[in-house]
């Protein structure tokens, strides 16, 4: 099979590997569509603590089933899937409190397994999700970043009438934009440099879209979230909390980084700053939401191309290109059915 392998931070290529044969309790899965997010790039640059070398990336898919193991009960050939991509130990102390993406022992594809930059991907079969009737495989592919901000959400908690703020409008940001006024949001302002973006986000249920933080002036939010990354944009985040109120730090930052805030201020105004990280009891029901809700999928995937143009897609998303960009590494049959996901 043709895969994408990064051999070590900063060098990357298409190579063919050999075809990989199911275990017991896995199935193969023909990738008909793999997004490719910040994570993938900050593995790329060597920033990524959790990642090892060589990796095939892609952690974010969706694809055919083509093989399954001798144990695999209630997925078939033919079938078509996503999957979460994170493996837990189910021993450690975290995996023992209920926080699995806190494993000691953390394992996920495309990180430190296999991915599914691949024109085939190997994933234990209790992982996959079976995509419902007429979903298109480009929105199977976004149920993994989905089910993030479904996450997120558990974390953040949020009240009734909140008013939320959300630094940046690439896919992670549009999510949880889209996501916003299902978890009680009165109102959803956003700070976004590029225009582009910036209606989009109004078009996914965004109440003010600005350039800068400078913009809002001396407005304060009960859940203000950073969806960069960026130290910058996280710094600025921190002084838009309202007393009492809550900030999610949900985008990467390189792990290197720091930013500075206001004890004084975290404590005077009993702020709640946190964050989330991957999945966590949140992939079926962002499968649910996807195919159920309309919640305007299709408008962030801005580009497809092909295996062979792996780099390129990186590059891309370097630069702020479009929305989500995502590989194609096997031609899709098209979805039976209807569409659904808002594509």
């Amino acid at each position: 099979m043709r895969a994408v392998v990064i051999e070590e931070p900063g060098r990357v290529g298409v190579t063919e590997l050999p075809d990989p044969v199911p275990a017991a309790d896995e199935v193969v899965v023909a990738v008909h569509a793999a997004g490719i997010c910040g994570t993938d790039v900050h593995i790329l640059d060597g920033e990524f603590s959790l990642a090892s070398y060589p990796v095939v990336p892609g952690h974010e898919f969706a694809g055919e089933v083509v093989a399954a193991g001798r144990d695999v009960t209630g997925l078939s050939v033919g079938d078509r899937v996503t999957a979460d991509p994170n493996i837990y130990c189910g021993r450690c102390r975290p995996c023992r409190q209920g926080h699995g993406n806190l494993c000691q022992d953390f394992r996920a594809l495309g990180i430190n397994l296999p991915g599914a930059c691949a024109e085939l991907v190997a994933v234990p079969a209790y992982l996959a999700q079976v995509l419902p009737r007429g979903l298109d495989m480009a929105i199977g592919a976004l149920v993994e970043p989905l089910s993030c901000a479904v996450h997120g959400y558990d974390v953040i908690a949020p009240r009734l009438a909140d008013r939320f703020l959300v630094y940046g409008a690439g896919t992670m940001g549009l999510l949880l934009v889209a996501l916003a006024p299902r978890v009680g949001a009165v109102s959803v302002d956003v700070v976004e440099p590029r225009a582009a973006r910036r209606e989009l986000a109004l078009h996914l249920g965004a109440t003010r879209v600005v350039g800068s933080g400078q913009d809002l002036g001396d407005a304060r939010y009960e859940v203000v979230i950073d969806a960069t990354g960026s130290i910058e944009a996280i710094e600025d985040a921190l002084s838009r909390v309202a007393r009492g109120g809550t900030f999610h730090q949900f985008g990467v930052a390189p792990a290197a980084a720091t930013a500075a805030f206001s004890p004084y201020r975290l404590y005077s105004d009993e702020a709640r700053y946190h964050g989330s990280i991957a999945v966590l009891h949140s992939f079926e029901r962002a499968c649910e939401l996807a195919a159920n809700l309309d919640l305007g999928l299709g408008h962030l995937v801005s580009d497809v191309l092909p295996l062979a143009s792996y780099t390129e897609a990186v590059e891309r998303v370097r630069r702020g290109t479009g929305v989500k960009v995502q590989v194609a590494p096997v031609a899709a049959a098209p979805a039976p059915g209807a569409p659904a996901g808002g594509r």
